[in-house]
């Protein structure tokens, strides 16, 4: 049985805003967009930290739902619904917020997608917007109808590196995690 006191001790003590664990639809994003807006005026947040906190949000959680169906998922039922679940979480520290996404990904990708992120984190600002719109023009779509804008945007929104890390399921499967830092102004 679960401790529920025990896991909000442990929200508390990582100061937890928001937390959410399941399948990634539009209506959810919409009232998650929602709840931290209405978090972040109660919290009496500057403005120009809560444009970037949303922003970045707004970013992460669009990741999250244009890639979460990425692969063809075999098993049981319990074995598709947790690679078709994701989790994201919010949290407030002492001059900082972190947004912490996490989602299965294919073996096959990871190379691809660590290689993308660690170009990315190669970049200084300058270089960080030339690369966008070196994407943005160069009209390559994914197979899921993106740019590959997304973690870019991510990095320029934030302005600070991408956290990630990859671990290992099973032979086919993975479960990628990315933390992104945001300054409060």
């Amino acid at each position: 049985m679960i401790d529920v006191f025990d896991l909000y001790n442990n929200m508390e003590k990582n100061d937890i805003l928001l937390s959410f664990k399941g399948a990634i639809t539009s209506e959810l994003l919409t009232s998650v967009l929602q709840i931290m807006e209405e978090k972040m005026e109660d919290l009496n947040e500057e403005p120009k930290t809560k444009k970037k906190v949303f922003n970045v949000l707004v970013e992460c959680l669009q990741n999250l739902y244009h890639h979460i169906d990425d692969f063809e998922v075999k098993g049981t039922k319990e074995e598709i619904s947790k690679k078709k679940s994701a989790i994201f979480m919010i949290s407030r520290h002492a001059g900082y917020y972190n947004i912490i996404t996490g989602n299965f990904i294919g073996n096959e990708n990871i190379e691809k997608l660590r290689g993308r992120i660690d170009h990315i984190n190669s970049l200084e600002r300058d270089e960080l917007k030339a690369y966008y719109k070196s994407t943005l023009n160069n009209g390559e779509m994914s197979s899921k109808g993106g740019g590959g804008l997304g973690f870019i945007d991510i990095a320029k929104k934030s302005g600070q590196k991408l956290t990630y890390d990859f671990i290992k399921i099973d032979e086919e499967y993975s479960f990628f995690t990315l933390i992104v830092k945001i300054v409060q102004k």
